[in-house]
């Protein structure tokens, strides 16, 4: 369950930090290195797309029609016509998902442009997935927490955030933008509501040995925590666009009977998985090869998505949890409402993220980083995708200047960077020992 995923050819680096419950990878915007696709390359691709599929999919039976499906596909020339990456890759997405139906499965191509975004709630500034935490009217604490990075960079924050929120005479927190992530984060949040006595057992996740028809559990337990908050009223908000990793928190909690849902019904994606070897220089396919199986319901979230226990329209969803808890008040937004800012994500570069990039970017463009300064994860999955992430930082040239732009949601410190023969956004997450946990990267 080691994570991480990076992508050659200008593209996301998007070492992300846990394989897990996480939405998909999509693909960044088109490199100048893109080019047309061969009859050679396409039977490469579904080759070896096929292969992962028997495999390595979580489902034996499944995974071999999804890939008989493709090489069907393949033999009877409905792929021929498909000569850019992009639309290619979205076809063999397509083609897999109506034999698997599974969300997280999806083929990207690296160099090929984004497909349009889907409407939805944008992206805000947090840190570590941490987006605020504010004291409402009646004394109630509100925790929004769009994601969940990998412990060492989520600990911190929602230590910080849970620290502040322990006086509150109940707790709303607010998943509807929630979008996954580390299964070991989820386990530690919901430890924060289950008493220490004794370990609580939270959720198993089941995986498929590869190359094999057998499978391992990986259970997961409540950990120690920086504190506790028991015994009082707790809301979940959450919306369609809760996914994977806020749909277990969602589930656990639901299931423990710690929280009253509010909200709709999630996304539906229940199977963790994480980036496979990479197809060639621009192609990658993230791979569900477990799922989730609750030791108390036996099943999961999968398809269906987690069923609130009150139902009400998203953006009517605090009004709701707030009027439960004796507060009607017709104001949906946190802003207003907020009666004192408890937690507030860093707007600033970490100390010492500039240096670490740029040490980063000058090994990657000789083929030498110094793996000392990365995290575990990610410094295996550079070793993995050094000669194609080279070949890029090559193709780039010199730095020439590194101008910090944001946080983004995770926590990354986002920089543009000016080479000498291009530009790019470089985001880098920092463990709290300074190793560099992820990376990604976009040309502009």
């Amino acid at each position: 369950m080691k994570p991480t995923l990076i992508a050659p050819m200008l593209a996301a680096l998007a070492l992300a930090a846990s394989t897990g419950h996480a939405q998909p990878p999509q693909p960044p915007p088109p490199s100048a290195m893109s080019k047309p696709m061969d009859a050679a390359e396409r039977r490469a691709v579904v080759a070896k797309t096929a292969e992962a599929m028997r495999t390595r999919y979580i489902y034996p039976e499944v995974g071999a029609k999804a890939a008989a499906k493709i090489e069907a596909e393949l033999a009877v020339g409905h792929y021929d016509d498909l000569t850019m990456s992009g639309a290619f890759a979205q076809r063999l997405t397509d083609d897999l998902f109506s034999v698997a139906h599974d969300k997280h499965l999806h083929v990207t191509a690296t160099d090929a442009p984004r497909p349009p975004m889907k409407a939805g709630p944008p992206p805000p500034h947090g840190e570590g997935g941490v987006v605020r935490a504010d004291r409402l009217p009646g004394d109630i604490g509100y925790l929004e927490v769009v994601g969940f990075p990998p412990p060492a960079l989520f600990k911190p924050p929602v230590d910080k955030a849970m620290a502040a929120l322990a006086g509150t005479k109940a707790l709303i927190i607010d998943l509807r933008r929630n979008g996954g992530g580390s299964p070991e984060a989820v386990t530690y949040l919901v430890s924060w509501f289950v008493d220490g006595a004794k370990p609580v057992h939270i959720n198993d996740l089941v995986w498929r040995n590869p190359g094999t028809d057998t499978f391992r559990t990986e259970s997961f337990y409540s950990a120690p925590t920086a504190g506790k908050y028991l015994g009082r009223p707790i809301y979940l908000l959450t919306s369609r666009y809760t996914f994977s990793g806020g749909e277990e928190f969602s589930y656990d909690m639901q299931t423990l009977k710690l929280a009253t849902l509010v909200g709709a019904v999630t996304g539906g994606g229940a199977n963790p998985g994480g980036p496979v070897p990479p197809i060639g220089d621009r192609f990658d396919i993230f791979l569900p090869a477990g799922r989730a199986q609750n030791p108390i319901t036996g099943t999961n979230w999968e398809g269906v998505g987690v069923k609130p226990d009150v139902v009400a329209p998203v953006d009517a969803a605090l009004d709701t949890a707030l009027a439960r808890l004796g507060q009607t008040i017709a104001e949906p937004d946190v802003e207003r409402l907020s009666q004192a800012r408890l937690f507030t994500a860093r707007t600033t570069a970490a100390p010492g993220s500039e240096a670490a990039l740029r040490r980063l970017l000058d090994g990657l463009a000789k083929g030498a980083p110094d793996y000392s300064t990365l995290g575990t994860d990610f410094a295996q999955t550079v070793r993995d995708r050094l000669p194609a992430v080279q070949a890029d930082f090559g193709r780039f040239g010199a730095v020439q200047s590194v101008a910090f732009h944001e946080v983004d949601a995770m926590g990354g410190d986002t920089y543009e960077v000016t080479f000498a023969k291009g530009r790019a956004e470089v985001t880098l997450l920092l463990q709290a020992d300074g190793k560099i946990a992820a990376m990604m990267y976009r040309p502009l």
